[in-house]
């Protein structure tokens, strides 16, 4: 029975660069698979997954109104499905997932953010969080070297951003990964993150 995997972590710690190696793999032994990403992330080409080390591959961007399991059936069964910036899914596009994971025993492998700035659960995350089969952490570090969880927005000063959009898409200039405990600190501004400054990985 394929199963629904959601692995998650803080930003930075490697997600699109593990997902890209599990692409690898399959194609590697002749699999034929089918990636998605979220199209709202425009840093890179349209319907591109890219890592910071320099992999890239070719995906099916999504947006709220996509039917994922109108996508996957379309075609020849492919032998996994890899979705990047799971955390932008709907609710009902991960049930989609689900089910094509139990109907059509085609293995799902989501990859994404668990929360928001605020640290609050996005909706793709929380759902995936509730159904999936496998809950895989993906680990990061913050600068104090405890693992990092949680999702800091910044602005151009290394201020904490504590209103706004739950999505506001941006890389290290906008996000830094921090544990909990200097995540709260931020957000109650006794601590300031020096503007560039790059987490350790």
């Amino acid at each position: 029975m394929a199963k629904l995997y959601f692995y998650y972590a803080s930003m930075n710690a490697g997600k699109s660069t593990n997902l890209l190696q599990a692409d690898f793999n399959y194609r590697e032994r002749g699999m034929r698979t089918i990636l998605f990403t979220a199209a709202v992330d425009d840093r890179f080409a349209p319907g591109t997954i890219a890592s910071r080390i320099g992999l890239s591959a070719d995906a099916i961007p999504f947006g709220p109104d996509t039917d994922l399991a109108a996508i996957v059936t379309a075609q020849e069964r492919p032998a996994c499905l890899l979705v990047d910036e799971a955390q932008f899914l709907t609710a009902a596009q991960v049930d989609q997932l689900a089910w094509l994971a139990d109907s059509h025993d085609v293995p799902v492998l989501a990859y994404g953010l668990r929360t928001d700035f605020l640290g609050e659960l996005f909706p793709g995350s929380a759902r995936l969080l509730a159904i999936a089969d496998a809950l895989v952490e993906i680990k990061s570090v913050c600068m104090c070297g405890r693992k990092a969880t949680m999702n800091l927005r910044v602005d151009e000063s290394g201020h904490a951003v504590t209103a706004g959009r739950q999505t506001e898409i941006g890389g290290n200039d906008r996000y830094v990964a921090l544990c909990r405990r200097h995540h709260s600190a931020a957000l109650a501004g006794t601590l300031r993150i020096d503007a560039g400054f790059e987490p350790t990985n």
